[in-house]
Formats: structure tokens, sequence, C-alpha cells
């Protein structure tokens, strides 16, 4: 299914649970949705001018959301998203990663969209998950990969701080985008203009095709292929007149 199809049943689920909240007694829940994905549903709900909505994914912070519509009379309620946490504990020496967790749990038949944030770190896993899921993933995951996992309802804090992520810099002549994701990926300013045009690449969870557009600080980048980046700093300027920057990749 493309995005464009994907996007569009994506917002009548929006609205017809904003439909349903309103017309009746209890909240309604959309999603896990992806960053983009949640984007998409603000402009969506704020097209219909709906205000009483929250996107939560169970922690503050967390990348994927779940959308609540709630009633007229009912302030929008972190506690009352139906999402649990679910720690898997393992051997430190275990190197499992966030891929490892996924892949698991999407061979054992759970829906992508049923499942939020994943944070690892050495022995200990967080899978945040809608509620009516959770007791399966319990109970039907004992191993990840090869490696044994015992698991327990809840998640202690601090939480673990999720997906690492590989230093970046350079020194670049513009913010320009083509300059930017040149730079991200060690490649020349010729092929990420290629591969713009060819819209492999995002830009705040949008897809865009002109290589002059401006990327501001803390932006996020996704490039096909390449992986997903944030934009730290933009400067200073070195004596030359170039601007230097820096980052970090997903990993």
């Amino acid at each position: 299914m493309d995005k464009q199809s994907a996007d569009a049943i994506l917002g009548a689920k929006l609205c017809d649970a904003v439909r349903l909240a309103q017309s009746g007694s209890q909240p309604r829940f959309v999603g896990f949705l992806d960053e983009r994905q949640a984007l998409a549903a603000q402009k969506t709900i704020n097209h219909i001018s709906f205000k009483n909505y929250m996107l939560y994914g169970g922690y503050d912070g967390s990348e994927r959301v779940v959308f609540g519509a709630f009633p007229d009379f009912i302030a929008p309620d972190a506690a009352k998203f139906p999402i649990s946490a679910v720690t898997a504990s393992y051997r430190v020496c275990d190197r499992l990663t966030h891929r490892d967790f996924l892949g698991a749990l999407l061979a054992n038949g759970i829906q992508r969209e049923t499942l939020g944030d994943i944070l690892v770190e050495e022995g200990r896993c967080v899978i945040f998950a809608r509620s009516e899921i959770s007791e399966y993933i319990l109970f039907q995951t004992e191993k990840i990969g090869r490696v044994g996992v015992r698991l327990a309802m809840g998640a202690a804090q601090p939480l673990p701080s999720g997906r690492n992520f590989e230093d970046f810099s350079a020194v670049v002549a513009s913010a320009r985008l083509d300059c930017i994701v040149a730079a991200a990926i060690g490649t020349s300013r010729e092929k990420s203009s290629e591969m713009i045009r060819a819209g492999l690449v995002m830009l705040n969870h949008e897809v865009n095709t002109s290589v002059s557009a401006v990327v501001a600080q803390d932006s996020k980048l996704s490039i096909r292929g390449k992986g997903r980046f944030v934009l730290d700093r933009l400067g200073p300027m070195t004596k030359k007149g170039r601007l230097s920057i820096a980052g970090r990749k997903y990993i």
C-alpha cells in the first residue's frame, strides 16, 4: 500500500475515533503511530477543529504514540490510554538490539501498529504495547533470536535510553538540504541531490524534493537505505565562511 492510501485510511480511522468519542461516553484510540503518522494525525485533527485529543506513547518523549480522542466532558488523560509496558531481562553479555526485539515480535505474529517504542539497554529491554496484546507478548516470547529472556509486566524507572546514536560532524557550504544530506551520509552533493529529487529523503517526516530547502537545527532526516539522523547543531561559521554542523545517526 502506498503512503497516500495509507494516510487516507489513517485519516478515516481518526475521524471515526473523533465521531465515536463525541457521540459516546468513552475515549477512542488509534495506533500506535510512527512520527510521520503522528504529524499527519495532528494535521487531520486540526483540519476538523477537534481539540480534545492527546498523543501519548506510554512515557514522556516517546517516538511512537497512540492517538486518543476524548468526549468533551473528559479531559485527555495519559492514564486512560490502553498502553502497557513489558520488561525483558537477559544476560548483559547477550548484545541484543532494537532490531532483534522488533524482528522477534513481528515473527510471533504481532502487528507493528500494536507496538510502541522498544527501549534497549544492557541486560534489559522495555517494550511498550497496546494493552490487549501485552499478555500475548508475555506468554509467547521466550527467546529473542537464540537468546533466552525473562519477561514481566511493568517497567522500573529510569527507563532505558532507547536507541543508540553515532555522532557525526562536518563543515558544509550552507544549511541547504543537499549539503546536509551529503554530510550526514558521507557522499557528494551531486549524489545527495539525486537522492532528494528521487524522493528518497524525508525532512521532519515529510518527503522533500527541494535540494535548496533550508534545514533548521533539531531537524530530523530519514534517508532511504541510509538511516535516520538528527541535526543537533548548526554553526558556528568557520573563518573561511563555511558552516560547521553536528548531529547523530540512529544505530
